[in-house]
């Protein structure tokens, strides 16, 4: 009878025992797949943190090198344009000019280099040959940095006089100022007394 109490007992206990073991399995066994589930959700969230960094940096990167290159083309199409336009009104400014200049210093110079016969043919008067010859030196020794210093004080001249009649020029101004045009006129005069010097020069402005 003691016997087969034990045995009974020791069923009991045993059926126990692994009605325990199996809950605690079953625990872990939960416990496992929510560490999993966690570990799945931080590897995922790290994993779109890491993707949205990147993307960040990328649209950063490449929003630098476009600014950049932009703010570049701006800076040169703003430059070319403001050269092309004071190109534009240099040129209207000075093509006159230097047209009656380069006129006065071609005329002065193919005189000069005639042969005295074709000279005295042209020009009859030794008066006349004698200022052409001076007037030839005088242009050839004035030179390209000189006429555009002459130039560029007469543009500031015209302009200072339009912006006010009581403006006054000074006479060291007044003199280089009329410098290039008393050139001009004074070779327009000799060509006028020189019937044979069929020559028409531009009136600079």
């Amino acid at each position: 009878m003691e016997g087969k109490f034990a045995e009974e007992l020791y069923a009991e206990s045993l059926e126990l025992s692994k009605s325990e073991l199996k809950s605690t399995s079953a625990h872990d066994q939960e416990n496992k797949l929510h560490e999993c589930d966690d570990d799945d959700f931080w590897g995922d969230s790290d994993d779109k943190l890491d993707k949205s960094s990147d993307l960040d940096r990328e649209w950063q990167r490449r929003h630098d090198e476009f600014h950049t290159t932009g703010y570049r083309e701006g800076l040169i199409a703003g430059k070319e344009a403001s050269s092309q336009e004071g190109f534009n009104i240099g040129f209207k400014q000075s093509v006159l000019a230097g047209y009656s200049w380069g006129a006065v210093r071609g005329v002065t110079s193919a005189f000069a280099h005639l042969p005295d016969e074709l000279k005295e043919k042209l020009v009859e008067k030794l008066e006349k040959r004698n200022e052409l010859h001076g007037m030839h030196e005088s242009v050839h020794s004035v030179s390209t940095a000189d006429v555009l210093r002459f130039f560029h004080e007469d543009i500031k001249a015209k302009e200072a006089l339009e912006q006010s009649k009581d403006v006054k020029v000074s006479p060291w101004q007044t003199s280089h100022v009329s410098h290039l045009r008393n050139y001009h006129q004074q070779l327009e005069s000799l060509i006028h007394d020189t019937p044979t010097m069929d020559i028409h020069l531009p009136e600079p402005k």
